[in-house]
């Protein structure tokens, strides 16, 4: 079967209602928390993608028993002590940089060496922003050329509490930190820049000793050794950032509206919706609640008449860096000139997709400057392509490949899109929803 598509026809109008898969970054968080509660632990929607199965299988390897049915999950969790680790043990996070960086904060007194490996394009992405603060715990790491994966983590039974300045906005770190800090005798503290918090607000709701102190810019938080996690049953929300490409797509195609439902609209995911409606976009959240700690809608999407550029504030990067290549695309319709800044972490993604988005919109036809932080982006809002265009050689990204496939879907042209197999890592409906839009009946 071949692993490219080929997409000749912009998608009709449409008025549907659609439900998304589970969300990456929680059904990850809940399957490494519940793999260290005591006792059974069940999820409902979990996100049944590589992604996820990369994290089962981690901590099966670790001793854990799980058992799957569709996307419904039970774990039987052995204790906050009871990983089974055993000599020469290899972990594959495959493409999850999540996994990567998250289970290492879980691994940190191992009393063997821990090799942890990735894919292609995991093992081009910086581990060493994450070794360096879990060796001060007393942990010792060997990394491919000081920074890639392979690396071997050897654990420390003498953990000692640190004081650690997150500064990138990442939530893989501060989150692996946490896990480390719950394995300290002590008090770990956390100055971290503002990124999604799904571990946060399931350490709250499960009532661990992890406090947090909201501040402007940034959150002080302090952890503490935990003894146990009580058993974690959840309904894994949709997630966001698989939603955005539908609520592009909706905003591109005229006279279409969209309802998608029971999605996760954590404030810190959110983004991607605050940017697009400061450029025009029509988007609302109804019936609103509060699950666990998040906070879940149902987002009705409806097509604008018409859409302005964008100087992005730096403030709504962290909540939409994983969304930023969908956003570019509305860009490139918007009236008038977009500015992306500060978007330097962007390179540091799956593959360089600061990069891939000036190649996707340079290939558009699009006016396109791209620096190494930054792109400018000259918007057209009669925007048609008329040519043959073929996206390939991107380290198999799952959002470069959806990302070409919504802009082949709203601006026309005949475009070959490669690796289709990507969207395996997050978002394997990915095609079966476009689907559904597509069939009027």
């Amino acid at each position: 079967m071949s692993d490219t598509i080929i997409i000749k026809n912009k998608i009709k109008k449409f008025n549907k209602k659609i439900e998304i898969s589970g969300d990456k970054s929680i059904s990850i968080r809940w399957v490494l928390l519940s793999s260290l509660a005591k006792g059974i632990s069940r999820a409902k929607n979990l996100l049944m993608s590589e992604d996820v199965m990369a994290a089962i299988n981690a901590v099966k390897k670790l001793g854990i028993k799980i058992k799957i049915n569709k996307n419904n999950c039970v774990v039987n969790g052995n204790g906050i002590n009871g990983y089974k680790y055993r000599k020469n043990l290899v972990i594959d996070a495959q493409n999850s940089g999540t996994l990567g960086r998250l289970i290492l904060g879980l691994l940190i007194d191992t009393p063997y060496p821990i090799k942890l490996i990735g894919d292609n394009s995991l093992s081009k992405r910086d581990f060493k922003r994450i070794t360096e603060p879990l060796s001060k715990f007393g942990a010792k790491f060997n990394l491919t050329k000081n920074k890639y994966l392979p690396l071997t983590i050897y654990g420390s039974k003498k953990l000692k509490p640190i004081n650690y300045k997150e500064n990138r906005g990442s939530a893989q770190c501060k989150s692996s930190v946490i896990f480390a800090g719950m394995r300290t005798e002590g008090e770990t503290k956390i100055k971290a820049k503002k990124s999604r918090n799904h571990t946060e607000l399931l350490a709250k709701y499960l009532k661990l000793p992890i406090n947090v102190k909201l501040n402007k810019n940034h959150d002080l938080i302090k952890i503490k050794k935990i003894k146990k996690i009580k058993n974690l049953n959840y309904k894994i929300p949709s997630d966001i950032s698989s939603s955005s490409f539908f609520i592009v797509l909706t905003t591109l195609i005229k006279n279409s509206n969209l309802t998608i439902k029971n999605v996760n609209i954590n404030p810190s995911r959110i983004g991607i919706i605050k940017i697009l409606k400061q450029m025009g976009a029509n988007i609302k959240f109804k019936k609103q609640k509060n699950y666990k700690g998040e906070r879940i809608a149902n987002i009705f999407v409806q097509s604008p008449k018409s859409l302005k550029g964008i100087n992005c504030p730096i403030k709504l990067n962290s909540g939409a860096i994983d969304e930023f290549l969908v956003i570019f695309l509305v860009a490139a319709k918007a009236k008038g000139v977009s500015y992306f800044k500060n978007l330097k972490e962007l390179n540091e993604k799956e593959s360089p997709r600061l990069k891939w988005g000036g190649k996707i919109l340079k290939q558009m036809g699009v006016k396109t400057i791209v620096n190494k932080d930054s792109i400018k982006i000259y918007g057209n809002p009669e925007l048609e392509i008329n040519k043959n265009i073929i996206i390939k050689n991107y380290l198999k990204d799952h959002r470069v490949f959806m990302t070409s496939v919504i802009a082949a879907l709203s601006f026309g042209g005949n475009w070959k899109i490669h690796d289709k197999s990507s969207i395996k890592t997050s978002f394997p409906n990915f095609i079966k929803i476009l689907d559904q839009l597509n069939n009027n009946e």
